[in-house]
C-alpha cells in the first residue's frame, strides 16, 4: 500500500477525467478553442499530481511527463467509442502541454525558497543588507 499512496490523487484525478470522457456530452458548453484550454488545465492538475507520485516513488519528473500523455493518448482514444465524442489529435496535444506545465510548476514549487524574510521583510540573521 506505501508504493501505491502517493499515487492515489493521480488515480483519483485521471478516474473523474474518464468518467468525464464516457458522458455523450461535456457538462458545460464550451466554445470553439475553449476545450483546448480545458484540456490543457485538466491535465495540468493531472501532471502536477503525478510529479507528487514520482517524486515520493524515486522515479524521473520525465516517467511522470510520460505517463500523462500516455493517459490523455488513452483518452482521446476512449472518447472515440463514446458516442456523440470523438478522439481529437490537438486534444492530446493540449493534455500533454498540460501535463508538462503541471510537472514543470511542481517542481518549481517545491524548489522555489518560499520565506527568505519572514512577513513584514525584515531579516532575522544578522547578515549585512
Amino acid at each position: 500500500m506505501r508504493r501505491v499512496q502517493p499515487w492515489l490523487p493521480a488515480l483519483a484525478w485521471a478516474a473523474l477525467i474518464f468518467l468525464l470522457s464516457a458522458r455523450p456530452t461535456v457538462p458545460v458548453a464550451l466554445e470553439l478553442g475553449s476545450d483546448k484550454v480545458a484540456h490543457f488545465l485538466a491535465y495540468a492538475v493531472l501532471g502536477a499530481l503525478l510529479a507528487r507520485g514520482q517524486s515520493r516513488s524515486g522515479m524521473s519528473a520525465a516517467s511522470a511527463c510520460v505517463l500523462g500523455a500516455a493517459y490523455g493518448a488513452s483518452d482521446e482514444w476512449h472518447q472515440s467509442y463514446v458516442p456523440g465524442r470523438s478522439a481529437d489529435p490537438f486534444d492530446w496535444v493540449a493534455d500533454t502541454a498540460g501535463v508538462i506545465a503541471g510537472v514543470t510548476l511542481y517542481h518549481w514549487m517545491r524548489r522555489r525558497p518560499w520565506s527568505a524574510a519572514p512577513v513584514g521583510g525584515a531579516r532575522t540573521d544578522n547578515s549585512a543588507s
